[in-house]
C-alpha cells in the first residue's frame, strides 16, 4: 500500500468532495492562500469520484437540450491550478491518525496523510427497498443522469412511432417521476415540454398519447416555494395533462410493472426517482462523528464537533441553523455555496490565530423551472409564476454558475436557442458506444464460420 505524504514543514489541507463546498471553498482559500501557495508552506488537495464540480440547478436544462452538457460541469483542474485534484473515492477518514483511505480510479488503495481535512462528501440518493427499482430506475444528481434520461425519453418516443403494438407504444409513453422535491418537479416539467416540443416531428403521436405522472408520498410538491406557490404548481402540472399524485408510493417497479400505493398498476418504459438523499455514507466509516441521519455532527463554526482540524459543510454536515434555534441548515445549493466561503474563511483564521465567525443566513427563498418559459418562485416574501418566475430562475442561476467562462457560455445557449429550434435526437449510443463495433464483430465471426 502506497502513502502519500508532504514534507514535514508543509500544512496538508485535504478536501473531500468536488462540489459545492469542495470548489467553492477551494477557490477562496486559493486566492487567501496565494503566498502560502507559492512558499510552498501549503498545499491543497481534492478527492473526488469526477475531476469536475456539476452545476446541478441547471441539469433539467441540459436534460431538455437548452444548455449544453458541458456547459453544466465546472472542470477542477482549469478553475484550481494551484491545487491537487486526485480521482477517486476516500473509503475511511481515520482523523485521529490524521489520514484518509483513498481509492483511486485505477490502482491500490492509498494511504493519503494530511493536517486538516474539509469534509464536503455532499449527498447521495436515497433509495428505499421497492422491488425493481434499482433494476428500472433512474435517478437525477448528476450529468450523466440527466443527459441519459433525455437520450431514453426520446429513444421512446422512437418505439412508440416505430411499433403497431398498442401495449408497447402504452407502455413507451408512460413516463414515471418519483419525489416532488425541486429535483423531480424540474425535472418532470422540463422533460415533459421537451417532449411535448417533439412530437411536431413525430406525426404518430399527439400529445394526448404521452401520459406523464408526478407520485408524491406527501400531501404537497415543492414545499421550498411554500404552501399557496405549492398548491399554484400543482394546478400547472395537471393543466398541462400531468397526473399528480399526492400521498401516494411507488410499491413496485418489477420489470416496468408500475404499482402505485393508491391501488393502480399500469406498465412505464420510463421511471425516475428523486425521492430524497441522504449523506454520503463515507462519513459512516471513519472516527468524526455523526448524527442519527448519517451527517457529520458540525458547530455552528463550520468545524466538527468536537474535533480538532477538522471543518464541514453542505449536504454531508448537520449545521446549526442561527435563523431558526434548534434546526439544522437544509441540504441545498443556497446554504452550501455560502457556507463554504465561510468555512475557508474560518480556515485561515484558524490557521492565522485568529477568532472564527459563525455561519448565519437566513433562507431567502426558492426559484423552480417547469418548463420553456414556465416556473414559480418565492423569494423574500415576492411570489412569482409563470414567465416572470422562469426568467427569475435563470437570472440568479446564472449568477451563480461558477466561472465567468461558465456564465457565457450557458448565456450563448440560450443566446442561441432563440434563433433556432431544439434539437430533437436521443444519441442513446453513447452509453454503449462499441455496441456496433461487437455486432460488427459477431458478424465477421459468424461468416468465417
Amino acid at each position: 500500500m502506497k502513502v502519500t505524504a508532504v514534507q514535514n514543514d508543509t500544512k496538508h489541507i485535504l478536501i473531500v468532495g468536488g462540489g459545492y463546498v469542495g470548489l467553492y471553498t477551494a477557490l477562496r482559500l486559493q486566492r487567501k492562500l496565494r503566498k502560502e501557495l507559492r512558499r510552498g508552506s501549503v498545499k491543497i488537495t481534492i478527492i473526488d469520484p469526477q475531476s469536475y464540480m456539476t452545476y446541478q440547478p441547471f441539469l433539467p436544462e441540459a436534460a431538455a437540450g437548452n444548455i449544453s452538457p458541458r456547459h453544466v460541469v465546472v472542470p477542477l483542474r482549469t478553475v484550481l491550478p494551484k491545487v491537487e485534484i486526485l480521482t477517486g473515492r476516500v473509503t475511511r477518514i481515520d482523523h485521529g491518525k490524521r489520514k484518509v483511505m483513498f481509492k483511486p480510479v485505477a490502482g491500490d488503495l492509498r494511504q493519503i496523510d494530511y493536517d486538516t481535512v474539509v469534509v464536503a462528501a455532499g449527498s447521495i440518493s436515497r433509495l428505499l427497498p421497492v422491488p425493481g427499482l434499482a433494476e428500472n430506475g433512474t435517478g437525477f444528481k448528476t450529468i450523466g443522469e440527466a443527459i441519459s434520461l433525455r437520450n431514453h425519453v426520446i429513444s421512446q418516443l422512437d418505439i412508440a412511432e416505430s411499433t403497431d403494438d398498442p401495449e408497447i407504444r402504452r407502455k413507451a409513453l408512460t413516463f414515471v417521476v418519483v419525489g416532488a422535491g425541486f429535483a423531480g418537479v424540474e425535472a418532470l416539467g422540463e422533460m415533459e415540454d421537451m417532449a411535448e416540443y417533439s412530437t411536431r416531428y413525430y406525426p404518430g403521436i399527439d400529445r394526448t398519447d404521452m401520459r406523464w405522472i408526478l407520485v408524491e408520498a406527501t400531501d404537497r410538491i415543492l414545499p421550498e416555494v411554500g404552501p399557496e406557490m405549492g398548491r399554484w404548481t400543482v394546478e400547472s402540472l395537471r393543466s398541462r395533462n400531468i397526473e399528480v399524485k399526492l400521498e401516494t408510493r411507488l410499491e413496485s417497479a418489477d420489470k416496468g410493472h408500475i404499482v402505485l400505493s393508491d391501488g393502480e398498476e399500469f406498465e412505464a418504459g420510463t421511471l425516475v426517482w428523486t425521492a430524497g438523499v441522504k449523506a454520503n455514507p463515507v462519513v459512516r466509516h471513519g472516527s468524526l462523528p455523526v448524527d442519527d441521519r448519517g451527517r457529520v455532527k458540525a458547530t455552528e463554526f463550520l468545524t466538527v464537533h468536537g474535533v480538532a482540524d477538522a471543518f464541514t459543510a453542505g449536504d454531508v454536515a448537520a449545521v446549526p441553523d442561527l435563523t431558526n434555534p434548534g434546526e439544522f441548515c437544509a441540504p441545498n445549493a443556497q446554504h452550501a455555496v455560502r457556507q463554504a466561503k465561510v468555512l475557508a474563511d474560518n480556515l485561515v483564521r484558524r490557521m492565522r490565530g485568529k477568532p472564527l465567525k459563525a455561519y448565519e443566513h437566513k433562507y431567502a427563498g426558492s426559484v423552480a423551472s417547469l418548463g420553456l418559459h414556465k416556473g414559480v418562485a418565492n423569494v423574500y416574501g415576492v411570489k412569482l409564476r409563470g414567465v416572470a418566475a422562469w426568467f427569475m430562475h435563470r437570472t440568479y442561476h446564472l449568477s451563480k454558475v461558477p466561472t465567468l467562462n461558465r456564465k457565457v457560455r450557458v448565456m450563448a445557449d440560450w443566446t442561441l436557442a432563440l434563433f433556432f429550434r431544439r434539437d430533437i435526437v436521443s444519441l442513446g449510443e453513447l452509453q454503449h458506444p462499441r455496441e456496433e463495433f461487437k455486432l460488427a464483430a459477431r458478424s465477421d465471426n459468424a461468416h468465417a464460420a
